[in-house]
């Protein structure tokens, strides 16, 4: 099975469970709340790690461009380690804001790149067709490393809440030499000298394109919403009365649930379509929201498990709708214009929900993200629903 895998995927594979294999996120808020922050801080927290995220998505995906992904994306590992390492040595709200910011800047520089560096890579050896598949893989790999960080997690927290935060730092350095023997495709290494003019226009050119300014648009808004709702899932156990003991075991089935249909994203597009594809993420994402805010209870954690089979099927999909219209030479700019627009909505969104949670209920948080996503979603979907010409192969 190994020799089938394109050229990069191995380490791919290895940065992205190095990335998700993530000990601290089953108890990420017992261990804020244990530090004195309240989920208005939680949130706070998580918009400054969004906006140090948006100051360097888009120079990080110009020097992916023009630097090398190979480069850029050690360097976002290294970054990612020495975050870790910042975060497991301290206690206040004004460290953890120090480390969020070392690791937004680290992971804008892997996100974007890591898929371009793929995305190439496959087209390197004329197999682009495969997109969805290796992603889709590289994505449920990412899950299922979460999902077994999960119990892992929970083990290490009965030591302490900090213990998983120990153990995070070997598994992050994991990146570092898989990044340092990534090769760039032959194709990708012919257009580094492109200045940054140059691929401004490009990526005007390429935004400007209907079709494609609806993939990032539909992609950010649901990158944004799928990450807001991972950030309710513990205070919604919580509401709902699901022991401590019993969240990093939730937190691995979830992510399992999310892989399993990553894995098979491809199929299932297939099978359905572009148009209803995109109307079966944003109408379930949509009512996974609503339905969660009606029903917080031990019942209402199997509405949990339908989001994020959705949720997995919907990162490799929409991505690929955004790499069918993107060009080789701005592939990385335009996959971090993505990133750049989740983590802005992210940032502006995460604070209002804290304060609603916090100021009403988790009900109301929940209830209003719900239907904001609906609109923004469906509004974002139009003119690929609307009957055009298909979309074309390769570049744009």
């Amino acid at each position: 099975m190994l020799k089938n895998l394109p050229s990069n995927a191995l380490q791919l594979y290895l940065i992205k469970i190095a990335k998700w294999f993530n000990l601290v996120m089953p108890i990420v808020v017992l261990f804020y709340q244990e530090n004195g922050l309240s989920m208005s801080q939680i949130f706070m927290l998580k918009s400054i790690y969004s906006i140090a995220m948006v100051a360097t998505e888009l120079p990080s995906g110009y020097l992916s461009d023009v630097w090398g992904c190979q480069r850029t994306i050690l360097f976002g590992a290294i970054l990612g380690t020495i975050g870790i390492l910042i975060y497991s040595f301290s206690s206040g709200f004004e460290s953890f804001v120090l480390a969020e910011i070392i690791l937004g800047v680290g992971f804008s520089f892997v996100s974007g790149a890591d898929s371009a560096m793929l995305y190439d890579s496959l087209k390197a050896e004329n197999r682009e067709d495969e997109y969805i598949k290796y992603e889709g893989r590289i994505t449920s790999g990412g899950n299922f490393a979460e999902a077994l960080a999960g119990v892992a997690g929970g083990l290490l927290a009965t030591i302490s809440l900090r213990t998983p935060y120990y153990f995070q730092i070997p598994v992050a350095a994991i990146a570092i030499p898989a990044a340092f023997f990534l090769k760039e495709p032959q194709h990708v290494l012919e257009r580094t000298h492109l200045k940054m003019k140059e691929i401004l226009s490009i990526v005007k050119l390429t935004y400007q394109q209907t079709e494609m300014r609806s993939a990032i648009m539909i992609s950010s808004f649901t990158g944004a919403a799928t990450l807001t709702y991972a950030w309710f899932v513990q205070p919604y156990f919580q509401e709902a009365g699901v022991p401590v003991s019993v969240f990093g075991i939730l937190w691995t089935m979830l992510n399992l649930t999310a892989g399993i249909f990553s894995m098979y994203s491809y199929r299932i597009e297939r099978l359905l379509g572009k148009r209803n594809t995109l109307l079966l993420i944003v109408i379930f994402i949509s009512l996974g929201f609503v339905l969660t805010s009606f029903e917080v209870s031990l019942a209402g954690i199997a509405i949990l498990f339908g989001f994020y089979m959705i949720r997995g099927i919907a990162t490799p999909v929409l991505k690929d709708y955004i790499n069918q219209y993107t060009d080789s030479k701005v592939r990385a700019t335009i996959l971090s214009v993505r990133n750049f627009e989740i983590r802005i909505i992210f940032a502006a969104v995460g604070p209002v929900l804290g304060y609603l949670t916090d100021k009403f209920s988790l009900h109301t948080a929940l209830l209003i993200a719900g239907l904001s996503y609906f609109v923004a979603g469906m509004l974002s979907i139009l003119p690929i629903l609307a009957p055009s010409k298909p979309p074309p192969k390769g570049e744009a």
